[in-house]
């Protein structure tokens, strides 16, 4: 157990060309952990208008050693949840211990930000729940009615968990990234995944534009099908959005009712897997977060991603994770 904080500091960054090189250390050598809020800084630092954007990182340190850092930014279709990530292990998450750090954060973010724009927090478990004890008394915006919008725990994937999966040349499909000519069919399924994630649902209109950038990026694979005397048609969709150097990040799974309970998921999940561990700028692993109630954790599982089958032992780094929303009256709702 780690001894009590002292000597606490906080940066307040707002352009990540300004990060102190200790900033990125912690960040690359710890990429997964760090998914929220790496790819997020990387492609800010290359954009040239940084100067004019509402993002804001604030880095908490203890004794000169980075223990927290904190993301307030925006995303394609708007702003994203305060997300705060931290190198320290799980088991050292205790109360006494990060309780005086997370307290420093939020005085900061309430002095960085209006409390309006805070809608949601997400971090590790332990970190969520302190953060939103302090963060009420604090602004005097508590908590949603119905606050805890996703309960997850991460998992990650590697060239070595990866199983192999035959393929079955029977069957009419056909697993690609998705084109132009898809954006449409793509924008259906990102409407109906936005559907099942309250409070985070998609016009069509917006659910369209979010298909465009996956598709313009590269970021998402479809799973074309065909039944016997019928037209094809896109039955499923992957999509990786937060990647960095060493990990991507697999941020949406769907697939359309019609062609459930065929396998198809698990067949593209592990397809974009290979793809982003073998393929070019290949990835030293491939994360997703977990729904705490989500049966496709099975699907996951079987496709190779460490530590969700209910017999499978503690695996260091698959932590739950915890998204909490604040009273939607007093703020304003983005989306990620």
């Amino acid at each position: 157990m780690p001894f009590l904080p002292s000597d606490i500091s906080i940066q307040r960054i707002s352009d990540p060309r300004k990060f102190p090189p200790a900033v990125w250390k912690v960040l690359q050598d710890n990429p997964r952990a760090a998914n929220v809020i790496l790819p997020q800084a990387l492609e800010a630092k290359e954009k040239s208008n940084s100067a004019a954007s509402s993002d804001w990182w604030i880095i908490c340190s203890t004794n000169s050693e980075i223990e927290f850092i904190l993301s307030v930014t925006d995303g394609p279709l708007g702003p994203h949840p305060v997300f705060i990530f931290t190198p320290l292990p799980f088991d050292h998450l205790v109360d006494d211990y990060i309780r005086p750090c997370i307290r420093h954060l939020v005085v900061a973010l309430a002095a960085t930000v209006p409390t309006s724009r805070v809608f949601s927090i997400f971090s590790v478990q332990p970190v969520t729940r302190i953060f939103a004890e302090e963060w009420t008394p604090h602004t005097g915006v508590g908590l949603a009615d119905n606050h805890e919008y996703y309960a997850a725990k991460i998992s990650y994937c590697t060239i070595k968990t990866l199983r192999y999966s035959s393929v079955d040349e029977s069957q009419k499909y056909v697993l690609r990234p998705a084109v132009h000519e898809d954006i449409e069919e793509v924008g259906e399924l990102c409407y109906r995944f936005a559907s099942t994630s309250e409070p985070f649902t998609l016009t069509e209109a917006r659910a369209q534009q979010e298909a465009i950038n996956l598709v313009e990026k590269g970021q998402v694979w479809v799973h074309e099908a065909k039944k016997l005397g019928g037209e094809k048609e896109i039955a499923s969709i992957v999509a990786f959005t937060r990647n960095s150097d060493r990990v991507a990040a697999i941020t949406k799974v769907h697939t359309k009712e019609r062609w459930l309970r065929n396998g198809y998921a698990k067949r593209l999940v592990h397809k974009v897997c290979e793809h982003l561990l073998t393929g070019p700028n290949c990835k030293e692993s491939v994360v997703l977060y977990v729904g705490n109630n989500n049966k496709a954790a099975r699907v996951y599982d079987h496709v190779g991603f460490v530590g969700l089958a209910e017999d499978s032992q503690k695996v260091q780094g698959i932590d739950p994770w915890l998204e909490l929303g604040f009273d939607r009256e007093k703020v304003n709702l983005g989306h990620w």
